[in-house]
């Protein structure tokens, strides 16, 4: 049923948690799973904003922050691409730098998923409501099914 997963993760517990369901669902037909981690930019935005206001920084700090930003991401990728091929389940994982559910809706798209799997922190405070969860925006604009893995 579903042979081709996207499972977003921004590496936190809860998002940890969605593996334990990844295993589960091998029995069910799953053949492929899409790791795909979204360096928000923002936080690069934050570094140009701040680099404005204090004078300039030098662009190597910028360049150094986003590589050791790159750098971890790659290594925790790697770790949870080992859980899941553990599992016997073929990986494929994607690293970008964008607006973490636009990019993850871009991703249903390129690659023809069947499904995502994707952890929900289940925060419940005036500024999520305002400003929404990305799971709760990935929930409402994906073509495809959401399976939610609350904390």
């Amino acid at each position: 049923m579903f042979a081709k997963i996207l499972y977003p993760t921004d590496f936190s517990d809860v998002s940890n948690k969605v593996i334990d369901y990844i295993a589960a669902l091998k029995d069910s037909g799953v053949k492929k799973i899409i790791v795909l981690h979204v360096i928000d930019k923002r936080q690069f935005d934050c570094v140009e904003f701040g680099a404005a206001n204090v004078g300039e920084l030098p662009a190597q700090f910028e360049e150094e922050y986003k590589k050791a930003i790159t750098n971890k991401a790659n290594q925790q990728l790697a770790i949870v691409a080992k859980k899941i091929t553990d599992m016997g389940i073929e990986v494929k994982v994607q690293l970008v730098t964008g607006i973490p559910f636009s990019e993850i809706l871009k991703t249903e798209e390129e690659e023809a998923i069947s499904a995502i799997i994707i952890g929900s922190h289940g925060k419940s405070n005036i500024k999520e409501m305002m400003l929404g969860s990305v799971s709760e925006k990935v929930i409402r604009k994906s073509k495809k099914p959401v399976i939610v893995i609350k904390r």
